[in-house]
């Protein structure tokens, strides 16, 4: 065995403490290895045996209360699930996800039960309070009251079973022997918690507690001015031309007059700022995204449907994704899941394949109460009354003084206290929710009518699905349940903070920590969708110009959006059919929109001054070379890079620092392109100083830092392991990344956000995929990186369905299974 980084065979008689001491020194810069070792006296557990985690491997045989099954492993060490049983399947699949992913398995469901700080300390107490306060685990818990008794339900023990026969037969992870404790056994809520974190990343948003701190500094036509709710372009994701399903429309006013439904009241008040910015920070990280889209069979060489996804979603060691294959009577599918989740999220089964991006809608409202002096009662529907919930909770700390926490709850959900400041929180996460049937059910689907079924359970997190199969049939949805908020009656948008105790914004039909009956939702039918599209792509833009219903108003720049519909409609208008090489080739675009629109201005600013320094001429010439487009090995995409926060700060800064607002309440690149010249923001200062300015300012700075190309800046060095600030050895290898955030090949080195998965599917006929990583989460796995420069160059691997070759694993029958 060789240990990644020492460059040298490992016996199996060198000593545990010598092993980990070796691998610490090679993977921390200038720690010698009598310093890792005493490192490990602090940060190693003083028994158990890591050496084990160094020599974990499946077993040839496991014993199942669920029946038959066997596991082959592919070259990149996909498990290929194959029984005769769903139950016994299933139980297989929960083994190799322990196997590969224990860790990161139950790292996740610590932070969300907030029980982090029992194993780390307090350096994570802020996480544990807020995720204890938001009860995601009761919300957990009242899914899996919902999702027991559905045919989903007993696959979904049979993989807790699974995790638990791996805990009791094989060695602990090495992240285990290194903070040393030991999980505890894995539950069905356990991975229903695992929906709840994942729709939280996706959905969770405080925007409107930012809305209202930024217009009551900055004033609301100022606001609305550099924070428009619309962006002005026509880069949609449907036309209005599409064919929709059959239904009738709910008697609603359109968004255009429902802007100011509802009595007036001093709700746009903003919160506290301190609370605004603490809960802010639990938010998705910047730039969680996705690109996919769909063409029909009337476009492609084959004659098939051809759809592409790549999400962009944290980037991490090991990755957010797991690949694995289930073969069965009742299904044969591949692809992406998260680790504690039993069945494929985004994938392909032997009829058709489906894919989510993020659809940007607002499902998660704030309000304010007024609250008695003891802080017992609050003021609701005319009167005084107690708390739903009011308890208190304990957060255990390791090597701290425990935390004891009150969590309140109100009609609408929690309220989240912070330094005697409240604000009261509905999401529609916190009700039982079905997303996972619905998964479960497209694993199995034998066409559009199936795939269109299962939908209808698909509650949270509100996503752009689109799909194609083998019949040739398109389809794009919007999922998850959007709330109609009602104030005294009438429809309003839910882009402010309500008043709680006067019963603004209300939705009806929702149970938080119960079960919903979604009556005041948005019926199935008047959600945007379009059946048989030609031609269709998603990049978590607005879906529909004009809708019916209010769906949201945080809506990603048109960037990667108009570049993925400009090159599809090239093609289409052309005539010339595509084939998967094209649209491989399209997920590696890395053309900026935004140097285009900022580029030619700065050039000419540099040229135009009497007498500029040589450095900034020598830039203003490689930049007006360039062809925009963000490449690894390009000098002009590195100054473009470092030019444009320089060129924010210098046009943002100044203002938004006597509001007392940071950098990230800066308004967006789209607004910066297009500031006039008379904007307030420059306040006398010409734009064309700024701007010259500011690339002197990214010139200092590539200068400091020795950046050559923009490979020397935009590196891998963010995609850490979650532990890899202790242990740095378990970070992936540093490598030069093409990408932007604003390209259709995502990728952002600050908050270390990009293409987390990358597939394309000819339906019934082919698949291929790539991971930023590998599929192991075993430090000493061949496949713990072995995907990561494929992933840095889209090089694709096959991702065929069916069984695997040779069982590596075969899961035998107990007596009571029998």
């Amino acid at each position: 065995m060789r240990v990644r980084g020492l460059g040298r065979e490992v016996t199996r008689d060198t000593t545990r403490r010598a092993v980990l001491a070796s691998v610490l020194a090679a993977g921390s810069a200038g720690l010698a290895a009598s310093d890792a070792a005493d490192l490990l006296d602090s940060f190693a557990p003083p028994s158990g045996e890591a050496w084990d985690a160094a020599d974990r491997s499946l077993p040839e045989t496991v014993e199942s209360p669920h029946g038959a099954a066997s596991v082959s492993r592919d070259e990149f060490g996909v498990p290929q699930v194959e029984a005769d049983a769903e139950p016994a399947a299933y139980f297989a699949v929960g083994y190799c996800q322990a196997f590969d992913r224990l860790f990161a398995m139950d790292l996740q469901r610590r932070v969300m039960r907030g029980r982090l700080s029992e194993v780390i300390g307090e350096a994570t107490l802020d996480s544990d309070e807020f995720n204890v306060a938001m009860g995601f685990a009761d919300a957990a818990a009242a899914t899996w009251d919902a999702v027991a008794e559905t045919r989903a339900g007993p696959l979904v023990e049979a993989f807790a079973d699974g995790v638990n026969a791996a805990m009791e037969d094989l060695p602990l992870p090495l992240e285990f022997e290194l903070i040393g404790y030991e999980p505890e056994p894995w539950t069905p809520v356990d991975s229903m918690l695992m929906e709840k974190q994942i729709s939280w990343t996706l959905t969770g948003s405080f925007g409107e507690l930012r809305r209202a701190l930024v217009a009551d500094r900055l004033g609301a036509e100022r606001a609305e001015t550099l924070f428009p709710k619309r962006y002005d372009h026509d880069e949609t994701i449907l036309d209005g031309t599409e064919t929709r399903l059959g239904g009738t429309r709910e008697s609603v006013p359109r968004a255009d007059e429902r802007r100011s439904g509802g009595r007036p009241s001093d709700s746009a008040a903003p919160v506290d700022p301190a609370l605004t910015d603490w809960l802010s920070g639990f938010e998705s990280p910047t730039g969680v995204g996705s690109n996919s889209w769909v063409v029909s069979g009337e476009h492609t060489e084959s004659g098939t449907p051809i759809l592409a996804y790549d999400p962009h979603l944290s980037l991490q060691a090991p990755p957010l994704w797991y690949e694995q294959s289930v073969d069965t009577p009742e299904r044969s599918v591949r692809g992406a899941t998260f680790s504690g989740v039993p069945f494929v999220i985004a994938g392909a089964n032997d009829r058709g394949a489906w894919s989510f991006t993020n659809l940007g809608a607002d499902v998660l409202d704030c309000y304010r109460y007024d609250i008695d002096d003891a802080g017992d009662r609050y003021r609701y529907d005319g009167e005084w009354r107690d708390f739903e919930v009011d308890r208190r909770e304990t957060i255990p700390v390791a090597d701290g003084e425990d935390r004891e926490l009150r969590v309140r709850r109100t009609v609408h959900g929690p309220l989240i206290e912070r330094e005697g400041r409240t604000v009261g929180v509905a999401w529609t996460g916190h009700t039982a929710t079905r997303t996972t049937t619905a998964i479960e059910a497209y694993g199995r689907s034998e066409g559009l009518d199936d795939l269109l079924e299962a939908t209808r359970d698909f509650d949270l997190p509100t996503q752009n699905l689109v799909y194609a199969d083998a019949d040739g049939r398109t389809l794009y949805y919007a999922t998850g349940r959007l709330p109609i908020r009602r104030t005294d009656g009438e429809v309003v948008d839910g882009d402010r903070i309500f008043d709680g105790s006067a019963g603004e914004g209300e939705w009806r039909g929702f149970e938080p920590f119960g079960e919903s009956s979604w009556e005041g939702f948005v019926p199935f039918e008047e959600k945007p969708h379009a059946i048989d599209p030609d031609a269709l792509s998603t990049a978590n833009q607005r879906p529909i110009d004009d809708p019916v219903h209010y769906v949201g108003v945080d809506y990603a720049t048109p960037y990667r959006g108009a570049r993925i519909a400009d090159r599809l409609a090239e093609r289409v208008d052309e005539g010339e059919p595509t084939d998967p090489d094209f649209h491989r080739a399209l997920q590696s675009n890395v053309r900026d929109g935004r140097a285009p629109e900022l580029v030619p201005e700065l050039v000419e600013a540099v040229r135009d001054r009497p007498d500029p320094a040589t450095s900034l001429v020598d830039a203003a010439d490689a930049l007006d070379e360039w062809d925009y487009r963000m490449r690894r090995d390009s000098r002009a995409a590195l100054l473009f890079a470092r030019y444009l926060p320089a060129f924010r700060e210098r046009v943002f800064g100044p203002a938004f620092s006597d509001a007392d607002l940071g950098e990230s309440y800066y308004p967006s690149d789209w607004t910066l392109a297009r500031l006039p010249d008379d904007d307030p923001l420059f306040d006398g200062r010409s734009r064309t100083d700024l701007a010259v300015a500011a690339l002197g300012d990214a010139l200092d700075e590539i200068d400091e830092a020795g950046w050559e190309r923009y490979g020397d800046y935009n590196t891998t060095r963010a995609m850490s392991h979650p532990v890899g600030g202790e242990a740095p050895f378990l970070n992936y290898e540093e490598l030069p990344v093409d990408g932007s955030p604003a390209t259709v090949k995502n990728y952002r080195v600050e908050s270390s956000v990009g293409s987390s998965w990358r597939m394309v599917v000819r339906p019934g006929t082919d698949a291929t995929a790539v991971l930023p990583g590998g599929n192991s989460g075993d430090y000493f796995s061949e496949h713990y990186d072995d995907q990561l420069r494929r992933w840095l160059d889209n090089d694709q691997r096959p991702m065929p369905l069916g069984a695997g070759g040779e069982p590596a694993v075969r899961f035998e029958p107990t007596e009571e299974s029998e």
